[in-house]
């Protein structure tokens, strides 16, 4: 079994993270283990159609986001890594300065210290020094920053398209293939 977590925050785009957990589904050699913030729930309500309790039923294992004694809050517990999408800039801080006061902070610290892949799929514009800071830093130490930033080469025809070209460019660094129709093969004619 591959375990992935993933991590829902409070920033806007709620959509990306419920979007990832439905693929992943499809995946039973996957198993999601899920935590969300206070903000993520709260952002579900007001940005989708979902609530809450759907987006759980989404993941295989869910924890809460003060479950500081989650196995996922240790290294000894093997996953291949985490995606934090949507992940809010405090968030990000958090992660880059070693505050891991919640458990979708912890996770991802260990995630850095046992050198397993972690993904933040960074959502806010404009980006000041601070932010851009830290997402340099943690860079630095091996973090993939993934911001939604859609692209228009694959000829997008639906805000669905462009949110599920963005998990593709996610998953591909678990080597799990999603969609390749967005794929860039060359000058289309």
């Amino acid at each position: 079994m591959r375990r992935i977590v993933v991590g829902i925050t409070g920033a806007t785009g709620a959509i990306y993270g419920i979007r990832l957990l439905e693929i992943l589904k499809q995946y039973p050699e996957v198993e999601t283990l899920l935590v969300m913030s206070n903000w993520a729930e709260e952002n579900i309500r007001i940005e989708t159609d979902y609530q809450p309790t759907d987006v759980f039923k989404l993941a295989d294992v869910v924890y809460g986001a003060n479950e500081m004694s989650a196995p996922i809050a240790s290294g000894s517990f093997q996953t291949e890594g985490m995606i934090v999408i949507p992940c809010s800039m405090k968030t990000l801080s958090a992660i880059a300065n070693g505050y891991a006061d919640n458990l979708i902070v912890r996770a991802a610290d260990v995630m850095m210290k046992e050198g397993r892949p972690l993904i933040l799929s960074s959502r806010e514009t404009p980006l000041n020094a601070i932010h851009l800071e830290n997402m340099l830093k943690l860079s630095r130490l091996g973090v993939k920053i993934i911001p939604p930033m859609p692209g228009f080469y694959y000829r997008p025809r639906s805000i669905e398209d462009l949110i599920d070209h963005h998990i593709m460019k996610i998953l591909d660094h678990f080597q799990i293939s999603t969609n390749d129709s967005g794929r860039w093969n060359g000058i289309y004619k």
